[in-house]
């Protein structure tokens, strides 16, 4: 609230706070600036005439700024021409005094729904912009994951996605709902972080007066995210009692909101996630049986960073070049040396631990280049002993090596497993008995 009269600032503030919001003031336009820079604000109401700064004055710093938030003006000295001005810098209303209390309550709702609806469609068009643009990688695998993406994204199907924690599913299930071309929007929601007896509200929405606390109908995300996509993170962490409601709204394409018996019809595409095998999921008793068929009809699987050893480089690289923009720095290059031992760990933690140790490593780094130093010391460990400077005091041992006739052996044996299999790779690894991923690491060992 900025005007030079007190009198007229702590009759709008207490107006302001009986209607919930935060009021913080300011005489004139140059003190308001000093505050808005201090916080976050939502709106701005201005007198015109004011020393040092003036109502106009403060639109242009606004716009200059390029910021988003509604202004209103409040004035006893308005003309058309002012009015003109006002409206051209970016102001959303304009009342001059004196005026009833109800029209300034009235403006200041509208002006906030408003921002609201500005808000939202900003969210939306950063979403679809998103798309494709944070995956990076061209390792077999992940082409692979790109293919399947594209094949299987136009179908109305519902889709789970496997992987690791840290391998970037929600990332696919981004990419899934962008190549679907779907209109709707993409609703994400972590059924592990919610709290179990919030979860359910937060799918189905509930009727004013449903339970206590519900004081206006809420929209749940089965229905915000209708001829769209609903992603369900950590699926199996989902409570017994809930899979079963979810299991009647894939089914039927309605959901009814908590107090109502009323169905709503849905358009819905569910892609669910998680970082367990499925099948052990539901032998465990954590997801229901009938909920995984119907959740599983295509499978995506997401490699981890140990199976895609040669995107390691290039994803290093992007998250360095990202970080040290944040920071405003020329991003450093990584060394051979640095990249050698990158490509050589383990990553328990997958992108997600690569991109944090790059942002350790943007802020570490001096100079131009990123050395070992500058990376956590369960990358580095001991530098690696070359064979001539190990101390031989024993003979040496029959060697471990894998000789080559076996691994023609079992690179022959891969091969007849994908022949009979059609080269469904899943079903090879079953014949193989093998995991999914060992196979892929056979594939590309033997460049098969």
């Amino acid at each position: 609230m900025v005007d030079d009269e007190d009198k007229m600032r702590r009759i709008l503030e207490l107006a302001l706070m009986g209607m919930g919001h935060e009021v913080v003031q300011a005489a004139d336009g140059q003190e308001a600036l000093d505050r808005l820079a201090e916080g976050d604000f939502d709106l701005v109401l201005t007198d015109l005439r004011m020393p040092r700064l003036d109502g106009l004055g403060l639109l242009q710093a606004l716009r200059a700024r390029d910021e988003n938030m509604p202004v209103i003006v409040l004035t006893a000295h308005g003309t058309v021409e002012t009015a003109v001005e006002a409206m051209k810098l970016g102001a959303v209303d304009y009342i001059i005094r004196p005026f009833e209390m109800s029209t300034v309550e009235l403006a200041v709702s509208r002006a906030l729904a408003m921002e609201q609806v500005q808000r939202e469609n900003r969210f939306l068009r950063d979403e679809m912009e998103r798309g494709w643009g944070e995956f990076v990688g061209q390792s077999q695998p992940m082409l692979d994951v790109y293919q399947l993406i594209r094949q299987v994204a136009p179908a109305r199907s519902s889709i789970m996605v496997v992987g690791e924690t840290g391998t970037g599913k929600e990332l696919v299930a981004r990419a899934l709902h962008h190549e679907s071309h779907r209109p709707g929007l993409f609703v994400p929601i972590n059924c592990a972080a919610i709290p179990a007896d919030l979860l359910e509200s937060e799918l189905f929405g509930y009727r004013k007066g449903a339970f206590t606390g519900a004081d206006k109908d809420r929209m749940g995300r089965f229905e915000v995210a209708s001829r769209g996509t609903l992603f369900l993170d950590e699926i199996t962490e989902m409570p017994m009692a809930l899979q079963s409601k979810l299991l009647r709204v894939l089914q039927e394409s309605t959901v009814e909101r908590l107090g109502t018996h009323k169905p709503v019809e849905l358009d819905l595409r569910v892609v669910a996630a998680t970082n367990r095998d499925p099948l052990q999921a539901v032998a465990d008793g954590q997801l229901r049986q009938d909920l995984y068929f119907r959740l599983n009809v295509v499978r995506v699987e997401v490699p981890p960073l140990r199976e895609r050893r040669d995107d390691i480089p290039l994803l290093a690289g992007h998250f360095l070049e990202k970080h040290s923009r944040e920071l405003g720095r020329n991003p450093p290059r990584l060394t051979r040396e640095t990249l050698d031992r990158l490509i050589a760990y383990s990553w328990p933690g997958n992108i997600r631990e690569l991109e944090n140790m790059m942002e350790r490593a943007a802020v570490l780094a001096q100079g131009d280049s990123v050395t070992p130093s500058q990376l956590p010391q369960e990358v580095t460990g001991p530098a690696p002993a070359t064979i001539a400077s190990v101390p031989s005091e024993e003979p040496p041992r029959e060697s471990l090596v894998m000789e080559p006739q076996v691994e023609a052996l079992e690179k022959s044996l891969i091969q007849e497993a994908l022949q009979r299999t059609s080269d469904n790779k899943s079903a090879a690894a079953r014949l193989l008995e093998i995991s999914e991923r060992s196979l892929w690491y056979k594939i590309k060992k033997y460049a098969i």
